[in-house]
């Protein structure tokens, strides 16, 4: 049997613990899987006198992760912290650097750096491996990386963020607020403090923006994206897609156009009847539209320290397997100096359409107003409805139009004429409609 392979181990938080706890509870498994024995034989973390409930007698401790990635007798750098720069970013280039495999769960430093990187490693002729990054426990970098070799890919999407869906599904089932269904999620740590980079849908961009490169040869291109998170949605939004027949999801959605690649990441409505609308809680699901294969969606856990850390040891495990001085696959699917600069999509026709909320004053005109309006720029309302302030309140209601497939520009135009009336009684809001023709 071959050497063991040693690795060592920067964060040892929730995910690293239980990388710990995995690796040493099944140790003759994995040596038995991978043909040689997986050992951790070096870690760093903040405090070392923080009981993790794991054993960590007789694994050497690093004060800093730039002096395990630097000194440590390792053959793997498993990379835990987090973060887009700092002791993260360091400590990756100086283990890549000094060729050391990586591994690591950093969505936010592949999105800032995942180019430079790549190409560190390719020039090493050493792994970097990332699929905890996006999507937890879902396979989805080695299914686009490895998997649909030969496909070409059209379109990419899913739901990406935990907090999102636990918030949102909450919100359907039990009639909470987002304020407290918020409140609750930080609770039980599905939710940060300060939960912006979820909410805001910082976190799933950064996902999504990886998950572009692999798809379609781009290079990475977080600030390309179109942002939307989902604090503006109302427990009024929630009812008014129920009784339309949909359900609100934070989509990334990425797929290749005649003029470019289109990035997108926003509150979106998904028939109910779909499978991607059933995916509830901290769930994520992905899904995958190619020429060969055709549709493929993959559900499973979003986060958490065991499914998180699954990840993580198959890209362990898969460096174990690996052949010395063999050809290694290209860390973001095609060679990083080959991969082609990402051009954005011009705006297109949204083949979902819209769904709009307008909160206005109870007169007459009105209804005749935002018809014309939507008129002016071309849109066709598929239909349109007006019903009272659900609160009960006197003076004011609520009108909801969907549309048919139309152009985000000429919807935003038409809703910015709206707010130039003098009827609004609130901030409008504009959803997109997804329709999965699989899912």
């Amino acid at each position: 049997m071959a050497d063991a392979l040693k690795v060592g181990i920067a964060g040892l938080g929730t995910v690293g613990a239980s990388l710990v706890r995995i690796i040493q509870t099944r140790a003759d498994e994995l040596s038995r899987t991978c043909g040689r024995a997986i050992e951790i034989v070096a870690v760093t973390a903040r405090d070392r006198t923080r009981d993790r409930g794991i054993d960590l007698s007789g694994i050497t401790w690093f004060d800093t992760p730039q002096a395990l990635a630097e000194k440590a007798d390792i053959d793997v750098f498993v990379e835990l912290m987090g973060g887009a720069e700092g002791a993260a970013a360091d400590s990756v280039r100086i283990a890549l650097t000094r060729g050391l495999h990586v591994v690591t769960a950093n969505k936010a430093l592949l999105a800032a750096s995942g180019v430079e990187l790549a190409k560190i490693a390719e020039e090493k002729g050493v792994l970097l491996n990332f699929e905890a990054a996006v999507a937890g426990g879902i396979p989805v970098i080695k299914a686009l990386r490895e998997s649909l070799t030969g496909n070409t890919v059209s379109r990419v999407y899913g739901i990406m963020n935990g907090t999102c869906n636990y918030i949102l599904t909450r919100m359907e089932k039990e009639g909470l607020t987002f304020a407290d269904c918020l409140k609750e999620a930080q609770r039980l740590g599905y939710a940060e403090a300060d939960p912006t980079f979820d909410i805001e849908g910082n976190d799933t961009a950064h996902k999504l923006s990886i998950l572009t490169t692999l798809a379609f040869g781009t290079q990475i291109a977080p600030d390309e994206i179109y942002l939307e998170g989902i604090s503006n949605i109302s427990i009024e939004d929630i009812h008014a897609a129920a009784d339309l027949g949909y359900r609100i999801k934070l989509l990334g959605v990425a797929q290749r156009t005649e003029t470019g690649i289109e990035q997108r990441v926003h509150p979106t409505m998904v028939p109910r009847d779909s499978v991607i609308a059933q995916v509830d809680g901290v769930t994520n699901a992905v899904a995958i539209e190619s020429d060969i294969l055709g549709e493929l969606l993959m559900v499973g856990p979003g986060a958490g320290g065991n499914a998180t850390a699954s990840s993580v040891l198959g890209d362990i495990a898969d460096i174990a397997k690996s052949r010395p001085g063999a050809q290694q696959v290209p860390v973001l699917g095609k060679p990083a100096a080959t991969l082609a600069p990402y051009q954005r999509a011009q705006m297109q026709s949204h083949e979902g359409g819209y769904f709009i909320r307008l909160s206005v004053e109870d007169r007459t005109g009105v209804f005749a107003s935002i018809a014309t309006r939507m008129a002016e720029n071309g849109i066709s309302l598929e239909s349109i409805v007006q019903r009272a302030k659900p609160d009960g309140s006197e003076g004011s209601k609520t009108i909801i139009l969907v549309t048919h497939a139309t152009m985000e520009d000429s919807v935003r135009k038409a809703v910015d004429a709206i707010k130039a009336e003098s009827y609004l009684a609130g901030e409008p809001q504009v959803i997109r409609i997804e329709r999965p023709q699989a899912f």
